[in-house]
Parts: C-alpha cells; sequence; structure tokens
C-alpha cells in the first residue's frame, strides 16, 4: 500500500518526544489528562482497572483518539485535596504503575515455578 503508515511508527519513539506528558484541563489540580506515546489499549486498560482500586480515585478512563495516531490520552480525577500532602493524579498513576510492576514481578515467579515443576516432574517420568 502507498499511502500506509510506516509499521515502525507505531513502535518507536521519535526524538524529541516524551513518553508521558499531562495537563491539567480548566486548571483543576485534582484532574490530569496524561498522554501516553506509542502505547494502546493494552496499556490503557491495564492502568485504568489499576487506578480504580485505588479509593482516593473518583474516576479513570482512557482513549485512543484514532487507530493512526499511536497514542492514548487517560484521565484521572482524585478526590479533591484539602492539602498538597495528599493524592494528585500524578502520584496516583505512579502508584499504579508500581502497583502493576509488583503485580507483573509476582506473575513472572510464579510462571518460572510452574515452569519448573513441570520440567521436574517431565524429568522423572522421561
Amino acid at each position: 500500500m502507498a499511502n500506509a503508515p510506516e509499521r515502525f511508527d507505531a513502535v518507536f519513539l521519535p526524538d524529541g518526544v516524551s513518553k508521558i506528558s499531562y495537563e491539567h484541563p480548566m486548571n483543576d489540580p485534582s484532574t490530569a489528562v496524561f498522554r501516553i506515546e506509542r502505547e494502546d489499549h493494552t496499556i490503557g486498560n491495564l492502568l485504568r482497572m489499576q487506578l480504580l482500586r485505588d479509593k482516593n480515585v473518583i474516576f479513570a478512563g482512557y482513549r485512543q483518539p484514532h487507530p493512526l495516531q499511536h497514542h492514548i490520552e487517560l484521565r484521572v480525577k482524585v478526590k479533591q485535596p484539602s492539602s498538597l500532602s495528599e493524592e494528585s493524579p500524578v502520584t496516583a498513576l505512579i502508584e499504579a504503575i508500581t502497583d502493576l510492576d509488583q503485580e507483573l514481578n509476582l506473575l513472572q515467579d510464579r510462571f518460572q515455578f510452574a515452569v519448573g515443576r513441570a520440567q521436574a516432574a517431565q524429568s522423572e517420568t522421561g
């Protein structure tokens, strides 16, 4: 196809473009819209579900504006902070990413343990 976009455009981050950026719409410190480059529904849905587990998060949703645009927009609204020490959308996202990282590491460890047990059982019978 002559006018099809290059396949690597969906994966490689161009020079000078940051992976993630955010803004506070209408100067509301309890809401942020994060633009995450070169990601799709896989990361968007994981982050949304993890954010919704947080008791301080009121709303978390994402969208991919267009299939040919290789970014997602993640909107997060937290309870109105009464002080600067309370959770902001940025800290909520950082905590969600940290929690997901820990869950995925646990999944990887359990998977490797199960594979090791299966290999040991196979070598005993074989």
